[in-house]
């Protein structure tokens, strides 16, 4: 993430999940453009996941993308979230496709979590499967010369600080750097600044937005929750940051691969996490 000195006139580059708008891309890139990004995270379009989509489909997006004037700041995909009892070479095949979408849709960045586990389960039990499948994944970005972005998500093995300190430790690879979210951390019980920034803000590349509150983990809009993002993106700020901030708010509906807030709830996030910005003196675009 870098130490540089505060930055005046300090910009960060403003995403969203196209897929949290509408199905439609060309919905996605018009509702995005309204509120001031000039990048979209991609996680499916026209109803279907990234990993499942078809070529000519995925040459009609990169069209629209690219006739909107926009970038593709990640891959939202969904590798890792799946029973870690499944074969390592099933998720090192459907990486492989991903790459080949981020590749032709130009970014570098390819999310990615670290797997789900039985009911009963403990997470100590499957540590060493989990970390024998990250680092499959790692060598795979590693070769590609992509990075692996993990996101903090509920109920997989990396889901709380010390866990997620352990994965990128444990790797030990620069194609694997973390998605950080809020929200994710106060669902299960972890305040993020307090809690997980002292341990992994060194390994942070990438900001997801979303709030959530602790009393029964609903989720907000930026800054109106218990996920401490004023004291977050302030951290970010006084290290240099000058990465992405991609909008994910959640706010109509999540599922197991995702979420959904429509156009009018993101433009509500957006303008949430602008306010935000504004206190810190902070620009996104």
């Amino acid at each position: 993430m870098g130490s540089e000195s505060v930055d005046d006139d300090l910009t960060w580059n403003l995403s969203g999940f196209g897929d949290e708008i509408a199905d439609d891309p060309v919905v996605q890139l018009a509702v995005l453009e309204a509120l001031g990004a000039r990048h979209i995270e991609v996680r499916s379009a026209w109803g279907v996941n990234i990993v499942d989509l078809p070529d000519d489909r995925l040459a009609e997006l990169k069209r629209r993308i690219d006739a909107s004037g926009f970038g593709v700041s990640a891959i939202a995909s969904p590798i890792g979230k799946v029973d870690v009892s499944l074969p390592v070479e099933h998720e090192v095949e459907r990486l492989s496709r991903v790459i080949v979408a981020a590749r032709r849709l130009g970014t570098r960045h390819v999310r990615v979590f670290s797997f789900f586990r039985g009911e009963g389960v403990p997470a100590e039990a499957i540590r060493d499967d989990v970390l024998v499948r990250m680092r499959a994944l790692a060598d795979v970005a590693e070769r590609e010369g992509v990075v692996l972005l993990h996101e903090n998500e509920k109920q997989i093995y990396g889901d709380v600080p010390q866990r997620v300190l352990d994965i990128v430790e444990s790797v030990g690879s620069d194609a694997l750097r973390l998605a950080w979210d809020n929200a994710n951390f106060v669902q299960v019980g972890v305040r993020p600044f307090t809690d997980a920034w002292p341990l992994l803000a060194p390994h942070v590349e990438y900001l997801q937005v979303k709030d959530a509150l602790a009393a029964d983990g609903t989720v907000v809009p930026a800054g109106e929750g218990d996920g401490e993002l004023l004291a977050t993106v302030t951290a970010l700020r006084d290290a240099g940051y000058r990465g992405f901030a991609s909008l994910e708010p959640h706010l109509a509906a999540g599922y197991s691969l995702g979420g959904f807030s429509g156009p009018r709830a993101f433009g509500t996030a957006a303008r949430a996490f602008a306010r935000l910005l504004d206190q810190i003196g902070v620009s996104a675009a």
